[in-house]
Protein backbone atom coordinates (compact mmCIF):
# COMPACT_ATOMS: atom_id res chain seq x y z
CA UNK A 1 0.00 0.00 0.00
CA UNK A 2 2.76 2.42 0.95
CA UNK A 3 4.63 1.75 -2.27
CA UNK A 4 1.44 2.33 -4.28
CA UNK A 5 0.87 5.67 -2.57
CA UNK A 6 4.50 6.62 -3.15
CA UNK A 7 4.20 5.73 -6.84
CA UNK A 8 1.06 7.83 -7.20
CA UNK A 9 2.80 10.76 -5.50
CA UNK A 10 5.75 10.53 -7.88
CA UNK A 11 3.47 10.34 -10.90
CA UNK A 12 1.48 13.30 -9.63
CA UNK A 13 4.63 15.36 -9.16
CA UNK A 14 5.78 14.42 -12.65
CA UNK A 15 2.50 15.58 -14.14
CA UNK A 16 2.68 18.86 -12.24
CA UNK A 17 6.30 19.41 -13.36
CA UNK A 18 5.46 18.67 -17.01
CA UNK A 19 2.45 21.02 -16.94
CA UNK A 20 4.54 23.72 -15.28
CA UNK A 21 7.33 23.52 -17.86
CA UNK A 22 4.80 23.31 -20.69
CA UNK A 23 2.94 26.42 -19.58
CA UNK A 24 6.03 28.53 -18.95
CA UNK A 25 8.44 27.28 -21.63
CA UNK A 26 7.01 25.03 -24.32
CA UNK A 27 3.83 26.96 -25.09
CA UNK A 28 5.54 30.36 -25.61
CA UNK A 29 8.31 28.76 -27.67
CA UNK A 30 5.74 26.84 -29.67
CA UNK A 31 3.76 30.00 -30.44
CA UNK A 32 6.88 31.84 -31.64
CA UNK A 33 7.90 28.86 -33.79
CA UNK A 34 4.42 28.47 -35.25
CA UNK A 35 4.08 32.15 -36.15
CA UNK A 36 7.53 32.11 -37.73
CA UNK A 37 6.81 28.99 -39.79
CA UNK A 38 3.37 30.28 -40.79
CA UNK A 39 4.91 33.31 -42.48
CA UNK A 40 7.08 31.12 -44.68
CA UNK A 41 10.76 30.69 -45.46
CA UNK A 42 11.02 33.82 -47.59
CA UNK A 43 9.77 36.03 -44.76
CA UNK A 44 12.14 34.31 -42.36
CA UNK A 45 15.17 34.89 -44.56
CA UNK A 46 14.19 38.47 -45.34
CA UNK A 47 13.80 39.26 -41.64
CA UNK A 48 17.13 37.84 -40.51
CA UNK A 49 19.21 38.90 -43.53
CA UNK A 50 18.28 42.58 -43.61
CA UNK A 51 21.12 45.02 -42.98
CA UNK A 52 19.59 46.04 -39.65
CA UNK A 53 19.23 42.44 -38.46
CA UNK A 54 22.73 41.43 -39.58
CA UNK A 55 24.24 44.39 -37.73
CA UNK A 56 22.17 43.57 -34.64
CA UNK A 57 23.33 39.94 -34.70
CA UNK A 58 26.94 41.04 -35.15
CA UNK A 59 26.76 43.39 -32.18
CA UNK A 60 25.00 40.74 -30.09
CA UNK A 61 27.83 38.30 -30.83
CA UNK A 62 30.45 40.88 -29.84
CA UNK A 63 28.73 41.88 -26.60
CA UNK A 64 27.73 38.36 -25.56
CA UNK A 65 31.09 36.86 -26.55
CA UNK A 66 33.03 39.48 -24.62
CA UNK A 67 30.81 39.06 -21.55
CA UNK A 68 31.18 35.27 -21.62
CA UNK A 69 34.98 35.44 -21.90
CA UNK A 70 35.17 37.91 -19.00
CA UNK A 71 32.89 35.75 -16.87
CA UNK A 72 34.92 32.62 -17.65
CA UNK A 73 38.17 34.22 -16.52
CA UNK A 74 36.84 35.92 -13.43
CA UNK A 75 34.25 33.23 -12.68
CA UNK A 76 36.86 30.49 -12.45
CA UNK A 77 39.15 32.80 -10.49
CA UNK A 78 36.45 33.69 -7.96
CA UNK A 79 35.40 30.04 -7.66
CA UNK A 80 38.98 29.05 -6.83
CA UNK A 81 39.22 31.92 -4.36
CA UNK A 82 36.03 30.86 -2.57
CA UNK A 83 36.91 27.16 -2.39
CA UNK A 84 40.67 27.16 -1.89
CA UNK A 85 41.35 30.07 0.44
CA UNK A 86 40.11 31.50 3.72
CA UNK A 87 40.09 35.27 4.10
CA UNK A 88 38.10 38.02 5.85
CA UNK A 89 34.95 38.89 3.94
CA UNK A 90 34.67 35.54 2.19
CA UNK A 91 30.97 35.19 3.01
CA UNK A 92 30.33 38.76 1.91
CA UNK A 93 31.98 38.05 -1.44
CA UNK A 94 29.88 34.91 -1.85
CA UNK A 95 26.72 36.91 -1.21
CA UNK A 96 27.76 39.69 -3.59
CA UNK A 97 28.21 37.14 -6.38
CA UNK A 98 24.46 36.46 -6.24
CA UNK A 99 23.43 40.14 -6.32
CA UNK A 100 22.86 40.17 -10.11
CA UNK A 101 20.20 37.48 -9.70
CA UNK A 102 18.19 39.55 -7.22
CA UNK A 103 18.64 43.01 -8.74
CA UNK A 104 16.50 44.14 -11.67
CA UNK A 105 18.51 44.60 -14.89
CA UNK A 106 16.92 48.05 -15.26
CA UNK A 107 18.47 49.02 -11.91
CA UNK A 108 21.81 47.68 -13.11
CA UNK A 109 21.63 49.83 -16.21
CA UNK A 110 20.69 52.90 -14.18
CA UNK A 111 23.57 52.30 -11.76
CA UNK A 112 26.03 52.06 -14.66
CA UNK A 113 24.69 55.32 -16.09
CA UNK A 114 25.14 57.05 -12.72
CA UNK A 115 28.72 55.81 -12.46
CA UNK A 116 29.90 56.02 -16.09
CA UNK A 117 27.48 58.53 -17.64
CA UNK A 118 29.28 61.13 -19.79
CA UNK A 119 27.54 64.06 -18.09
CA UNK A 120 27.06 63.41 -14.37
CA UNK A 121 28.74 60.03 -13.84
CA UNK A 122 31.43 59.63 -11.21
CA UNK A 123 33.96 58.37 -13.75
CA UNK A 124 32.10 59.13 -16.96
CA UNK A 125 33.18 62.73 -17.50
CA UNK A 126 36.93 62.12 -17.02
CA UNK A 127 36.74 59.08 -19.28
CA UNK A 128 34.76 61.05 -21.88
CA UNK A 129 37.33 63.84 -21.81
CA UNK A 130 40.01 61.20 -22.35
CA UNK A 131 38.14 59.94 -25.42
CA UNK A 132 36.68 56.81 -23.79
CA UNK A 133 32.88 56.47 -23.85
CA UNK A 134 31.24 53.79 -21.74
CA UNK A 135 27.55 54.65 -21.72
CA UNK A 136 25.72 54.67 -25.08
CA UNK A 137 28.61 52.66 -26.47
CA UNK A 138 29.68 49.03 -26.74
CA UNK A 139 31.82 49.00 -23.55
CA UNK A 140 28.79 49.91 -21.44
CA UNK A 141 26.75 47.16 -23.08
CA UNK A 142 29.49 44.65 -22.32
CA UNK A 143 29.65 45.81 -18.69
CA UNK A 144 25.89 45.48 -18.28
CA UNK A 145 25.79 42.02 -19.88
CA UNK A 146 28.77 40.82 -17.86
CA UNK A 147 27.09 41.94 -14.64
CA UNK A 148 23.78 40.14 -15.24
CA UNK A 149 25.57 36.89 -16.21
CA UNK A 150 28.16 37.12 -13.42
CA UNK A 151 26.96 34.32 -11.08
CA UNK A 152 26.38 31.64 -13.72
CA UNK A 153 29.93 30.33 -14.14
CA UNK A 154 30.80 30.73 -10.46
CA UNK A 155 27.76 28.82 -9.20
CA UNK A 156 28.40 25.94 -11.61
CA UNK A 157 32.10 25.57 -10.76
CA UNK A 158 32.07 26.10 -6.97
CA UNK A 159 30.12 22.90 -6.04
CA UNK A 160 32.43 20.75 -8.18
CA UNK A 161 35.55 22.21 -6.57
CA UNK A 162 34.07 21.71 -3.10
CA UNK A 163 33.18 18.07 -3.82
CA UNK A 164 36.58 17.24 -5.29
CA UNK A 165 38.58 18.88 -2.51
CA UNK A 166 42.16 19.98 -3.05
CA UNK A 167 44.20 16.95 -1.96
CA UNK A 168 45.34 16.26 -5.54
CA UNK A 169 46.43 19.86 -5.99
CA UNK A 170 48.36 19.77 -2.72
CA UNK A 171 50.06 16.53 -3.74
CA UNK A 172 51.03 18.02 -7.10
CA UNK A 173 52.38 21.09 -5.35
CA UNK A 174 54.53 18.93 -3.06
CA UNK A 175 55.87 17.13 -6.12
CA UNK A 176 56.97 20.44 -7.60
CA UNK A 177 54.17 21.28 -10.03
CA UNK A 178 53.68 24.99 -10.61
CA UNK A 179 50.39 26.84 -10.38
CA UNK A 180 49.79 26.74 -14.14
CA UNK A 181 50.59 23.02 -14.30
CA UNK A 182 48.24 22.27 -11.41
CA UNK A 183 45.45 24.24 -13.01
CA UNK A 184 45.92 22.73 -16.47
CA UNK A 185 46.37 19.10 -15.42
CA UNK A 186 44.20 18.83 -12.30
CA UNK A 187 41.78 21.72 -11.79
CA UNK A 188 40.66 22.24 -15.38
CA UNK A 189 39.86 18.56 -16.10
CA UNK A 190 37.90 18.49 -12.84
CA UNK A 191 35.74 21.50 -13.62
CA UNK A 192 35.53 21.29 -17.42
CA UNK A 193 31.94 20.06 -17.65
CA UNK A 194 30.70 22.39 -14.92
CA UNK A 195 32.50 25.18 -16.74
CA UNK A 196 30.90 24.11 -20.03
CA UNK A 197 27.42 24.35 -18.52
CA UNK A 198 28.28 27.69 -16.97
CA UNK A 199 29.40 28.94 -20.38
CA UNK A 200 26.17 27.72 -21.98
CA UNK A 201 24.08 29.48 -19.35
CA UNK A 202 26.17 32.62 -19.77
CA UNK A 203 25.68 32.54 -23.54
CA UNK A 204 21.93 32.14 -23.20
CA UNK A 205 21.72 34.89 -20.58
CA UNK A 206 23.99 37.24 -22.51
CA UNK A 207 22.33 37.00 -25.92
CA UNK A 208 18.92 37.42 -24.30
CA UNK A 209 19.73 40.39 -22.06
CA UNK A 210 17.39 43.30 -22.63
CA UNK A 211 16.72 45.64 -19.70
CA UNK A 212 20.22 46.68 -18.65
CA UNK A 213 21.47 46.83 -22.23
CA UNK A 214 18.56 49.02 -23.30
CA UNK A 215 19.34 51.55 -20.56
CA UNK A 216 23.06 51.86 -21.30
CA UNK A 217 22.98 51.48 -25.09
CA UNK A 218 20.59 54.15 -26.32
CA UNK A 219 19.22 51.54 -28.78
CA UNK A 220 20.65 53.22 -31.88
CA UNK A 221 20.30 51.14 -35.05
CA UNK A 222 22.76 51.16 -37.91
CA UNK A 223 26.31 50.15 -38.65
CA UNK A 224 28.61 50.62 -35.69
CA UNK A 225 25.75 51.63 -33.41
CA UNK A 226 24.19 50.08 -30.29
CA UNK A 227 21.18 47.96 -31.22
CA UNK A 228 21.41 44.29 -30.28
CA UNK A 229 19.08 41.56 -31.52
CA UNK A 230 16.84 41.74 -28.44
CA UNK A 231 16.51 45.50 -28.85
CA UNK A 232 15.68 44.96 -32.52
CA UNK A 233 12.89 42.57 -31.52
CA UNK A 234 11.53 45.16 -29.10
CA UNK A 235 11.63 47.88 -31.76
CA UNK A 236 9.82 45.74 -34.34
CA UNK A 237 7.14 44.74 -31.84
CA UNK A 238 6.54 48.33 -30.71
CA UNK A 239 6.40 49.66 -34.27
CA UNK A 240 4.35 46.70 -35.51
CA UNK A 241 7.02 45.87 -38.07
CA UNK A 242 7.50 42.32 -39.40
CA UNK A 243 10.47 40.21 -38.38
CA UNK A 244 10.22 40.11 -34.59
CA UNK A 245 9.32 36.40 -34.46
CA UNK A 246 12.06 35.43 -36.88
CA UNK A 247 14.83 37.23 -34.98
CA UNK A 248 13.50 35.80 -31.70
CA UNK A 249 13.60 32.29 -33.12
CA UNK A 250 17.26 32.70 -34.09
CA UNK A 251 18.15 33.74 -30.52
CA UNK A 252 16.18 30.81 -29.11
CA UNK A 253 17.85 28.40 -31.53
CA UNK A 254 21.35 29.53 -30.53
CA UNK A 255 20.65 28.93 -26.84
CA UNK A 256 18.96 25.56 -27.44
CA UNK A 257 21.73 24.34 -29.77
CA UNK A 258 24.39 25.27 -27.21
CA UNK A 259 22.59 23.26 -24.52
CA UNK A 260 22.12 20.27 -26.82
CA UNK A 261 25.77 20.26 -27.94
CA UNK A 262 27.07 20.21 -24.37
CA UNK A 263 24.57 17.49 -23.39
CA UNK A 264 25.58 15.32 -26.34
CA UNK A 265 29.36 15.59 -25.99
CA UNK A 266 29.38 15.19 -22.21
CA UNK A 267 30.48 11.65 -21.25
CA UNK A 268 27.60 9.50 -20.07
CA UNK A 269 29.39 8.37 -16.93
CA UNK A 270 29.59 12.00 -15.73
CA UNK A 271 25.88 12.60 -16.01
CA UNK A 272 24.29 12.53 -12.60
Amino acid sequence: MASRVGRRSRNGLRVVAVLYVTALVLVPLGVITWRTVRQGGHAFWSAISSAQAVEAFRLTAIVAGSAVVINIVFGVGVALLLTRYHFPGKRVLSVLIDVPISVSPIVVGLALVLVYGPNNGWFGLPLHNAGVDIIYAVPGMILATTFVALPLVVREVVPVLEDEGFEQEQAARVLGAGAIQRFRRITLPTIKWALAYGVVLSIARSIGEFGAVKVVSGNISGSGQTQTATLLVDERVEQLEPGAYQVSLVLIAVAVIAIIVVSVIRPKENVS
